[in-house]
């Protein structure tokens, strides 16, 4: 079996420049030019250059970004006075801060700390509440990057049995949700939880008809943890001494899989994608006040 390989650099190609469009018509109609505030706390390699690459895609749809570095000793309520005037600044549309952050400062705090009209993470809990009941204002980033990701190649969710192996609240969580919601929205799904204390847990994995793994550990999933035809969707990134890999042993597992993510080149490219969508929701609802 030849799998066929989900390029997330196309897809996000494409949804840049139906976003370029969709940019250049609000500014035209309204004057509101979306912007994305981006704060970054300390100096983290891998983050600085996430960082930059998402002001790089503002750039090329014609949105404008801010950049907001700062030391790592900054205090937590300094940090949050940042936000309140990054809330209250009407040509800011959409904010997120990088995580991770320093041990000092609570992560939950800071971001319940952001407007949910700017939480273009949609980490903020009334945008998760939104969510989970299926009437979305934005949708998380990542998760919604893998499902345009199957939608685009065509792939029917509808009544097919979904794993997702991992249950963080960026990834495991809302993934879930959004794979049960109704079609289009989401995925009509059966869908199954997988995490660390799941009992037999390749006995779960090899029932899955689409595996969404994102459980932080490089080449986790292996051969013999699938069924022949699998979709794969893996969401991890993880730095190893010969480059980045994903939670999925890409070379064992792709032949017996029918489509699959490559790492690097999946799923991060569309995360950034869905990032500028929802700046450009933002944006939108801003300008309708």
């Amino acid at each position: 079996m030849t799998a066929r390989v989900l390029n997330g650099n196309t897809l996000a190609k494409k949804l840049r420049e139906e976003l370029q469009a969709e940019v250049a018509n609000l500014t035209a109609t309204t004057g509101v030019k979306p912007c994305l505030a981006a704060i970054l706390v300390g100096s983290n390699p891998a983050s600085e250059v996430y960082v930059r690459n998402k002001r790089s895609d503002c750039e090329k749809v014609g949105m404008t970004s801010q950049l907001h570095v700062l030391d790592e000793t900054i205090t937590q309520d300094d940090l949050l006075q940042l936000i309140d005037r990054l809330n209250s600044d009407p040509l800011v549309h959409g904010i997120l801060c990088q995580l991770p952050l320093p041990k000092h400062i609570e992560e939950q705090t800071i971001l319940d700390a952001i407007t949910p009209l700017k939480d273009v993470d949609a980490f903020h809990p009334e945008n998760v509440g939104l969510l989970v009941q299926g009437r979305p204002r934005f949708l998380p980033c990542t998760p919604a990057g893998c499902h345009i990701i199957l939608k685009d190649a065509g792939i029917e969710t509808a009544g097919k049995h979904v794993v997702v192996l991992g249950r963080s609240e960026i990834v495991g969580k809302p993934m879930a949700n959004i794979m049960l919601q109704k079609a289009p929205a989401g995925g009509d799904a059966t869908v199954t939880i997988c995490h660390s204390r799941t009992k037999n847990l390749s006995e779960i994995i090899k029932q899955a008809d689409i595996l969404i793994a994102a459980i932080g550990k490089p080449k986790f999933v292996t051969a013999d943890m699938v069924k022949e035809g699998v979709v794969v969707i893996d969401v991890g990134i993880n730095r190893i001494e010969t480059g980045l890999v994903g939670d999925v042993d890409y070379e064992s597992v792709a032949p017996k899989s029918t489509a699959i993510t490559p790492v690097p080149g999946g799923v991060g490219p569309m995360t950034r994608a869905v990032l500028l969508k929802n700046t450009l929701k933002a944006a939108q609802i801003a300008a309708k006040k």
